[in-house]
């Protein structure tokens, strides 16, 4: 026997025919709806209609699993759709999965009464259109493993009682307005694999007490107003693959950390925070790297070498700095990289010219004093910047005209010898 009487109603709703619908049977010999599933989210998803409507009668499925509603509420205007303020602890006892996605017409605040799902195992609300502050009660979900709240219009702080979600794998809140400091307390988050609260006014430093993430592996909180320096926090994510902080004030250096043990890392951006000093040595340690942007700092000293041997690298950015000296690295390396390297915007940084090299892009010849000597005619030629170098020829000896000849050079390196027989 199939229960769908209650479907039958949502159908004038959401739906123009039963779709998107399984059942279970339970111990009592009947089939209940498990899984309600709407919009475009696989190939063969049902969409919902135009005017849909979040309707209550969703509440009387008892035992509804899983609830998925995808593109659903598409106008804020005109059709602004609130999440129910009540009723949610009818599905306390069954709902393992609530997903509202890519609903630009949901408006309103995430009701506390969401916190009544104490089955809940995954909660996305995730591309719509909610307002007001993160509910403490989301603290009551002992069992969640992935909050995803990303790109809403949420604001406050992120509640200190989160840190009790001790089974949490995933937490995004990223591109919202929250605000204030980063609670201690989610350096309790024993089993997070992702944390990411980029894009928003978060300010303060980073926890110490991150630092007890041993299993984290995505840190992204770019885009923030971060302050601090990164050598305490840092100093125990050997965890990481991925570290995203550009985009704060952090400040501070590179050298109080030791790369060398950032072993896993594959993405680190430190691009645009305010970082002083060298780069150091023990960066090119970090075997498993593929991406390093260090670019729109205050960095100082040389580019060394030796980030050539990180043999994974496919992009390096440094540009926008104070780096020195000279770029010597291979015509393999240039070739493998291309544009993905970047050094341009350091004023005192130049490459040294090689023939039949790839010029990195932006980047000034070095200058270099070369003689040509041949018989009793010497060349001394100034080679870097051509827009104000001079090309000396001295020609003189027994046997010839004593003749000199100096003049401007832009861009091509040109030495005439004139030899004339007495």
């Amino acid at each position: 026997m199939f229960l769908f009487s209650a479907l039958t109603t949502l159908n004038f709703y959401i739906l123009d025919y039963v779709q998107g619908v399984s059942c279970e049977q339970y111990d009592d010999g009947f089939w209940y709806v498990s899984t309600v599933n709407f919009g475009p989210v696989f190939d063969n998803s049902h969409m919902c209609s135009h005017d849909a409507q979040f309707p209550q009668q969703l509440f009387n499925l008892k035992h509804l699993k899983v609830l998925s509603l995808s593109s659903c509420f598409l106008s804020p205007t005109k059709n602004p759709v609130k999440l129910p303020l009540s009723n949610w602890d009818k599905f306390s006892h069954s709902l393992e999965s609530l997903t509202l996605r890519s609903n630009p017409g949901l408006v309103g605040t995430i009701p506390s009464t969401i916190g009544s799902l104490r089955k809940l195992q995954s909660l996305v609300l995730l591309e719509n259109g909610l307002i007001g502050k993160l509910p403490l009660s989301i603290s009551n979900l002992v069992r969640l493993r992935q909050l995803v709240l990303a790109r809403n219009y949420l604001v406050g702080e992120v509640p200190a009682n989160y840190g009790g979600l001790s089974e949490l794998l995933i937490f995004d809140a990223s591109r919202n307005n929250l605000s204030g400091v980063l609670p201690s307390t989610l350096g309790f988050l024993d089993s997070l694999l992702k944390l990411d609260l980029s894009n928003n006014m978060l300010e303060g430093e980073l926890p110490r007490q991150l630092g007890r993430l041993k299993n984290l592996t995505i840190l992204d909180i770019s885009h923030n107003k971060l302050r601090g320096g990164l050598a305490r926090t840092l100093q125990e994510l050997v965890s990481l693959k991925h570290l995203v902080l550009s985009n704060n004030h952090i400040g501070g250096d590179l050298l109080g950390v030791r790369w060398e043990n950032f072993i896993n890392t594959e993405t680190l951006d430190l691009s645009n925070i305010g970082l002083e000093g060298s780069v150091p040595e023990s960066m090119a340690k970090m075997k498993r790297l593929r991406f390093l942007d260090l670019s729109n700092n205050n960095l100082s000293g040389n580019v060394s070498k030796s980030l050539e041997n990180l043999t994974c690298l496919g992009a390096l950015h440094v540009n926008g700095n104070n780096l020195t000296g000279t770029l010597d690295f291979s015509e393999r390396f240039y070739m493998k990289m291309g544009m993905r390297f970047a050094a341009w915007n350091n004023a005192n940084l130049c490459y040294i010219v090689k023939p039949n090299h790839q010029i990195p892009y932006g980047v000034k010849p070095c200058e270099q004093n070369i003689t040509i000597s041949e018989g009793f005619s010497t060349v001394k030629i100034t080679e870097g910047n051509y827009e104000d170098s001079f090309v000396v020829a001295s020609l003189g000896a027994s046997g010839f005209h004593g003749l000199w000849w100096v003049f401007t050079v832009n861009g091509v390196l040109n030495a005439f010898l004139w030899n004339m027989l007495f």
